[in-house]
This record gives structure tokens, sequence and C-alpha cells, in this order.
């Protein structure tokens, strides 16, 4: 929402103030399509020739990211501590034997049906199932499974950024092509240098309309667009932090409420659940056995 007031705010400050000023939007106007055209063509040309199929991929998804802002809120963070606190709980008190229908096939799991938002983010089931399956092989040194853990994220993460930087890329070329466009719009007036000075002043201001969407568009719009796209990744990365914390509490010997508590310190202030919260989310949690709410 705060993207779109700031997008309608960009425009009008901009453009308001040069028409109250005096300008002629006009000439603005009347370039608009071919300036465009050049600066936004060799912008997309550039991103198709220096990005792969799957950034570019994650970079049209990552678009509706800047307007929706983070995937995960509170309740999906109370949410995976409750799974976590159930499967923890179940490796504790009935063995990695009882786990291993649960993690080898997390479709048909009791415990991971429950929570159909999880479900639905492959990554992070992947990285619950296999980090617990890395424990059911008898690899119980913490420190390994969390540098094991890491290193998922450190990839999960450098793969998920990879769409942000593109189009800050292109953010920063924006204004070299802006000036590209301008040139163009040099060489044709200079072409036409016989005209009435009244013909040649419209045709130089068409040209500089070039120059100005250039530095417009990357500071104004693709840049700032870049930046939110990363900062919501970041936020969303911080979900899978929380995998992290609580399964390697777990394999510090702590209880299952005490590794939960250790993850729920992890969250995200703004989408943190309070002790009592979190106390009556996991007192709520049906028997087993009990269908899924």
């Amino acid at each position: 929402m705060f993207q779109i007031i700031g997008i309608v705010v960009l425009f009008g400050c901009v453009f308001g103030s040069f028409i109250m000023s005096g300008g002629n939007i006009g000439v603005v106007l009347g370039a608009l399509p071919f300036e465009m055209l050049t600066i936004a063509g060799a912008a997309i040309a550039a991103l198709l020739t220096a990005n792969s199929v799957p950034v570019l991929k994650s970079l049209g998804g990552g678009m509706g990211k800047v307007f929706k802002g983070a995937k995960w809120k509170a309740t999906d963070y109370r949410d995976l501590l409750s799974l976590l606190f159930l499967l923890t709980k179940t490796m504790k008190s009935k063995g990695v034997i009882a786990l291993e229908s649960h993690i080898e096939t997390p479709k048909e799991s009791s415990i991971f049906s429950r929570y159909p938002r999880i479900m639905q983010d492959h990554f992070a089931v992947d990285f619950i199932c296999d980090t617990l399956r890395m424990m059911t092989m008898n690899l119980e040194d913490p420190h390994q499974v969390e540098d094991a853990m890491e290193n998922q994220l450190e990839k999960h993460h450098h793969e998920a950024l990879e769409a942000p930087h593109a189009l800050t890329s292109t953010a920063d070329a924006l204004p070299a092509l802006g000036i590209v466009a301008a040139v163009l719009g040099v060489i044709k007036t200079m072409g036409a240098i016989t005209e009435p000075p009244a013909v040649l002043g419209e045709m130089i201001g068409s040209a500089l309309v070039g120059t100005f969407l250039g530095v417009f568009l990357a500071y104004g719009l693709v840049g700032p667009m870049a930046a939110r796209m990363a900062a919501v990744i970041e936020e969303d990365g911080a979900f899978y932090k929380i995998i992290q914390s609580v399964l390697v509490a777990h394999l510090h010997g702590n209880a299952a409420q005490i590794s939960v508590e250790i993850g729920r310190g992890n969250v995200p202030s703004g989408a943190q659940p309070s002790f009592l919260e979190l106390e009556e989310a996991l007192s709520a949690i049906p028997p087993e056995g009990a269908p899924a709410a």
C-alpha cells in the first residue's frame, strides 16, 4: 500500500512542480514514447543478456513482493513454532522411528498437515525434513548440524537475492541509457541545424527528456523497488532461521518447550508472539490422531 502511495507522490511532485513552474508538459509527453522505447528497450535487453532464465523468472515473481510485503505473518511464525514443538516432542518422547513417517512423506503427515501455509513452502518443509533426517542417521553433533543448516540457508538466501541484484544493476544502468537516448536526440537535432531556433529548441528539449527519464526511473522508481524487494527477502529469510535455532537447541538436549522458546526469541519483533500467546497455541494443539483444524 505504501509503495503505491510513494509512486503516486513521486509522479505528482515531480511532474506537478514542473507544470506549476510553467514548464511545457507537452514537450515531455511528445518525446516520452520514443525516449521510453530507447531506454526501457535497452534496459530490458541488458537484463535479458545478463541474467539466466531462473533469475528472470524469480524477478517476475519478486515484483509482487514489492507491493505485497513479507510472505510470513505473525500467525505463520506461531504455527512454525507449534510445528517444530510437535516434531521435537515426538522425537524426544517416541524416538526417531516414530518421526520417520512424518519426514519421509510430509504431505501425508498428521503433524505437517495441521499447517497448510507452511506446507506450501517447499524449502521450509525440505529444510525441516532434511535436517531431521540427518538426526535420525545419528548425526547428533549440534555444531555439524548447525554448519550444514547454515550452508543451506546461505545457498537459498544467495539465490533469492539474485533477482533484486539484477534489478539494482538495471537501475544503475538507466542514467547511462538515458544519456544514450539524449545523444541520439542531439544527433537528430544536428541533422536539422538549418531549422529555425524555435524548432531546434523543441528538438533539444525532447532530447533532454531522455536524460531526465534515465535518472528519474533509476533513482525514483527502479532503484527503490530493488531495495524493497531485497528487504522483503531478508525479512522472509528470518522464518528459516527460526527452524535452525529450534532444531539446534533440540540437539543440545533441551526439552521441546525450551527449544521453541529459544526460537521464539529470534522471531522478528513485529511478528513475535508473546510467551503467553505461544503457550496458548501449544496448549490448543489437538492430541495425536485428532483431525487437523
